[in-house]
């Protein structure tokens, strides 16, 4: 696997492993502080924020490069380096996997939530979102820590 797929896998995949620890230690933990009035526009807005531009590239790449990292020649590197590769890509897709099963489901719920007829309080809406959604990030968050610290190994080797 050449070194420049490697190391363009390490940078998107810390890229977003940053960001989602970010989110989970940082924006989270602040959104929590809010009352339910505050919160859930506030998560709405996020929400129609984050998905775009360099987020979906960054998202994107953290598949695609330790993919293409996998499929091509080696540039020298041990078949113990391609499995850590192989599990660095399985933990990238699980953490997709939660995201688009768990996350943007109740994203769109929120979303939804916002036009209700008739309107669902505040309060109710973020009892329905909140503890879940902070689940699932959770699980997404370990995932794609996991997978940077396997292409970090690779890169240190």
């Amino acid at each position: 696997m050449p070194t420049l797929l490697l190391a363009l896998a390490v940078v998107s995949t810390g890229l977003y492993a940053g960001f989602m620890l970010i989110f989970l230690t940082g924006v989270m933990p602040g959104l929590a502080r809010l009352t339910d009035e505050q919160f859930v526009p506030a998560m709405r807005r996020l929400n129609e924020t984050v998905p775009r531009g360099v987020f979906l590239l960054v998202f994107g790449a953290v598949v695609v490069f330790p993919a293409a990292a996998l499929f091509v020649p080696e540039d020298g590197r041990g078949g113990a380096d391609r499995w850590l590769v192989a599990a660095a890509l399985v933990c990238a897709v699980l953490n997709h996997v939660v995201t688009i099963t768990g996350n943007i489901p109740l994203n769109n719920a929120l979303a939804n939530s916002e036009n209700a007829s008739p309107p669902v309080p505040d309060r109710e809406v973020r009892a329905a979102f909140e503890a879940r959604w902070n689940r699932f990030h959770l699980v997404r968050t370990l995932l794609i820590l996991a997978s940077f610290g396997l292409l970090a190994a690779v890169a240190v080797r």
